[in-house]
């Protein structure tokens, strides 16, 4: 059916809406709570963690593999929408919220890696290219809360909250009645509690593997930080008065188009150049960076976030189409949920780290630190490519042996 993809497209876009819902209405929080700005990294970190749980948990018990995806799908994002509206009762605490948007995170594992899973059980051909729109998803919904806090910069900060639960209810909603069980779903191997791990007895997906880790390094941390960069700014510059809300959405959002496009790219030079060119490109961003984020000009600054923000996420559904594709079938699911637990595990890290690093002294050079991510994953991917092309190609079916051998 040609309604299958657009469907999943926009159940994950509605959904991951949850993701960063905090994070758009921080300052409101902080405000609210008396908590500091440095709040920001422990709100989006306890997401983080909750999602690496929450996708460790699936994993070791192969849910997706062993039960209905879209009905896994459905269930989670229900769960995540209810737990999302908790962080607008009145009295929370510090606290409550940290443990509201940790267990936001944990029922979001059963969206994204899920959403990925009944993509590759409903398109072989073209995986690329599906994800591509799929991860474009995850990044509009990222930063669609963004641009509600634009929107609705008059209204109460909690209404930011139920528009992204509202949303998801609707998109798990929507799959679970319209897309069924894929084609290409393979029957579930026999539950066993490392199975989870069968994925990385090939070596194909070990590289594929250390390539994403290294990719996520960056990723969250970027995203993370983007409003930050743009306040300080501001903060330095404050003739330029830049709208950090809707900037922010924007900058964030314009990775869907590069995810889309590497998907088309990736069906004429294959996923692996592509995804290797971008983490390239995103890791050339992360070492010029000092040199743009010092600048006075505001229309340098916001090209260059643009095009760090389409480079750092276009390799995101190649990752996930090598992924899929060396991974064994029958813990197709199992696979891509352990390997997107560890990158996100990575992200933990990296936000942790340049949260405690940064100060107004160094706030123009931080941000090199996210280079080494992709420069190590960079190593694996080219080291792994340079093992495949010196490996002995069989001779030709088609042609003879000869009889004076």
């Amino acid at each position: 059916m040609k309604t299958i993809l657009p469907v999943i497209v926009i159940a994950q876009f509605f959904c991951t809406s949850l993701w960063f819902a905090g994070n758009a209405v921080i300052t409101d929080i902080a405000r609210e709570l008396q908590v500091g700005q440095d709040y920001l990294a422990h709100i989006a970190s306890a997401v983080q963690f909750g999602f690496i749980t929450g996708t460790l948990v699936f994993a070791v018990f192969s849910i997706s593999d062993r039960f209905s995806p879209s009905r896994v799908f459905f269930i989670c994002s229900l769960i995540a929408a209810a737990v999302n509206t908790l962080v607008t009762l009145n009295g929370i605490n510090a606290g409550q919220l940290i443990l509201f948007r940790f267990l936001t995170g944990f029922f979001l594992a059963g969206i994204y890696p899920v959403g990925m899973k009944i993509a590759s059980d409903h398109y072989q051909q073209g995986l690329g290219k599906s994800l591509g729109f799929l991860v474009g998803a995850l990044v509009l919904g990222t930063a669609f809360p963004h641009l509600l806090k634009s929107i609705g910069a008059a209204l109460p900060w909690q209404y930011v909250i139920y528009a992204t639960s509202l949303l998801a209810v609707v998109g798990g909603v929507a799959l679970m009645l319209l897309v069924p069980d894929g084609p290409h779903r393979a029957p579930a191997a026999k539950f066993k509690i490392s199975s989870f791990l069968q994925g990385f007895r090939n070596n194909e997906m070990k590289a594929v593997a250390l390539g994403y880790f290294g990719h996520m390094w960056e990723l969250y941390a970027f995203w993370v930080f983007v409003p930050v960069i743009l306040a300080a700014h501001n903060s330095y510059h404050p003739e330029s008065a830049i709208n950090v809300p809707l900037s922010s959405f924007f900058i964030i959002a314009s990775g869907s188009i590069s995810c889309v496009m590497g998907g088309y790219l990736s069906q004429y030079f294959g996923p692996k150049k592509v995804a290797t060119a971008a983490l390239l490109i995103s890791c050339l961003c992360c070492l010029v960076s000092p040199l743009i984020l010092l600048t006075s000009s505001s229309l340098l600054l916001l090209i260059f976030l643009f095009i760090w923000s389409m480079a750092v996420i276009a390799d995101s559904p190649l990752f996930s189409t090598l992924v899929a594709t060396s991974a064994p079938a029958r813990v197709k699911g199992s696979s891509l949920t352990i390997v997107t637990c560890m990158g996100f595990a990575i992200t933990i890290v990296s936000i942790q780290l340049v949260g405690a690093l940064r100060t107004p002294e160094n706030a123009g050079y931080i941000y090199t630190l996210l280079a080494v991510g992709p420069i190590l994953g960079l190593i694996a991917l080219i080291k792994k490519s340079a093992k495949t092309e010196r490996k002995p190609q069989p001779e030709s079916l088609s042609t003879p042996p000869s009889p004076y051998r």
